[in-house]
């Protein structure tokens, strides 16, 4: 599976969409994505888990790495995810206390 991103721009807050699995081959292009938009002055990030299959540690680590990158900036990096195995990765690894995850698109921009 390949891992299809899709950027949009809500009320001010980049939308970054992520559809198929997030792992050690794909997860440098999230990565990239992140780096991208805070390297444009995009500090307020919504990053759309719903369509992700799988994620590992590598995809953990970048999401850290983006949620550090826009802090460093004052900004927010929230998360939507509604899927109950993806959020018990976000429990048992303690991520779940350090992320802000939402359940719809909506709720994670008013809170951006």
């Amino acid at each position: 599976m390949d891992l299809d991103l899709s950027a949009r721009d809500l009320e001010g807050v980049s939308v970054v969409a992520v559809n198929g699995e997030i792992d050690v081959y794909t997860a440098p292009r999230l990565r990239d994505r992140i780096t991208d938009l805070v390297g444009s002055g995009t500090y307020r990030i919504v990053i759309d888990l719903e369509g992700v299959e799988f994620l590992d540690s590598t995809g953990l680590g970048v999401l850290v790495g983006g949620l550090k990158k826009v802090r460093a900036h004052n900004g927010s990096l929230q998360l939507v995810c509604t899927q109950e195995r993806l959020l018990k990765i976000f429990r048992i690894t303690g991520l779940a206390k350090v992320f802000a995850i939402h359940e719809d698109v909506a709720s994670a921009v008013a809170a951006a």
